[in-house]
């Protein structure tokens, strides 16, 4: 938990600085690479965490991993691995994504289904987050078979739950008092 906090801290700040220098899209593309990298590779992450290699032979493989980055996020990676703080890239990196959809009124939300949603039931369900919801919504369409039918609408710490399995769930819980 605490790594989360000191990740926001930093993400705010690289933040701030960012707009600051007017270079939040292109922090923001340095930050979707580092994601992906992280993410694709266990190695990178090992490579992250691994506390017997020197900060500075860290700083030399990130700025050749890394060769497009700007000057900026090269120098706020560099003040990371000087302070011994470069396992949490990955996190800082998805807070200041997360920091600068909010800046921008830009809601995430996933939507689980157990099904491909067909359009019509994908748009009713949409309009009706539009309304609750300030800001444009940006969807990521997740299928979970487990569910057995209906959704799962998750938006920040909000979470509805209109599958099948839920309902089952309930039901046994009910039954079982």
């Amino acid at each position: 938990m605490k790594g989360f906090k000191v990740a926001g801290r930093y993400a705010q700040s690289l933040l701030e600085l960012s707009e600051e220098k007017k270079a939040i899209d292109a922090v923001l593309a340095d930050m979707n690479a580092l994601i992906d990298v992280a993410n694709e590779n266990r190695d990178f992450t090992a490579f992250l965490n691994n506390p017997i290699i020197k900060s500075d032979k860290k700083s030399a493989v990130l700025d050749k991993v890394f060769p497009s980055f700007q000057e900026l996020t090269k120098k706020f990676v560099h003040l990371l691995t000087k302070n011994r703080r470069e396992m949490l890239l990955p996190l800082i990196a998805e807070e200041y994504i997360a920091k600068v959809k909010a800046v921008r009124g830009i809601v995430p939300v996933t939507l689980t289904s157990a099904h491909k949603l067909d359009d019509k039931v994908k748009q009713s369900i949409l309009d009706k987050l539009n309304k609750a919801v300030k800001g444009e919504i940006e969807l990521n369409e997740k299928i979970d078979e487990d569910l057995i039918g209906g959704f799962v609408v998750r938006m920040g710490d909000t979470r509805i739950d209109a599958s099948v399995a839920h309902q089952l769930n309930e039901l046994k819980q009910r039954l079982t008092r």
